[in-house]
């Protein structure tokens, strides 16, 4: 693994943060989730942050998930560097190609260099949240993804809506010609200026 200086000052507090985001329950979530896809204990152990990047940090875990959920990933059990971050990049190739967002998925740096954790948990969840929609596993993991509900209108409706003034425009309640003048009677400025 590259030995990555702490950093100082902006770097270290930007750090910091990130790991104030690590939620350790959602980790333990994302554990027995994988372990009931996997049928094993691979992922036992108690919400660590350590452990559970030092157990994913050679991908294998991963492209055996992958490859449970219906993917066909030939991956490496070398240690070497470049071999560890090409089992994470097949991974994620996996999850982009069901349709994982990739605004939900985490990059290789993140999880092999031990950058963004909690990135690398909120994709885990993405991934179950994915497989479950699609059928790939009868395993859940967090809340049930949206799915589209398409309206389909009549003419006669759409020309009825067209007639309705939306509520954030405000209300035509009460509104007449004479304008606002709250009970006082309309007061005509300089009316006898021209006698």
């Amino acid at each position: 693994m590259a030995s990555r200086a702490k950093g100082f000052g902006m770097t270290a507090e930007l750090q910091r943060k990130k790991d104030a985001k690590y939620d350790s329950e959602l980790e333990a979530q994302a554990r027995a989730w994988m372990d009931a896809v996997l049928g094993g204990n691979d992922m036992a152990g108690g919400p660590d942050q350590n452990d559970f990047h030092a157990k994913l940090t050679d991908g294998v875990i991963l492209c055996r998930l992958a490859n449970a959920l219906g993917g066909n990933i030939k991956f490496n059990q070398s240690k070497m560097a470049f071999k560890m971050m090409e089992n994470i990049g097949k991974f994620l190739e996996f999850c982009d190609s069901i349709g994982v967002p990739k605004t939900d998925i985490f990059q290789t740096v993140d999880l092999y260099e031990k950058q963004n954790m909690p990135q690398v948990v909120n994709g885990i969840h993405a991934l179950g949240r994915k497989a479950s929609s699609t059928g790939k596993t009868r395993h859940t993991l967090g809340p049930k993804e949206a799915t589209a509900n398409k309206r389909e209108f009549t003419e006669e409706q759409l020309r009825d809506g067209q007639n309705v003034i939306g509520l954030q425009m405000g209300t035509n309640k009460g509104a007449s010609q004479s304008g606002d003048h709250f009970g006082r009677p309309r007061q005509v400025a300089g009316a006898n200026v021209y006698k």
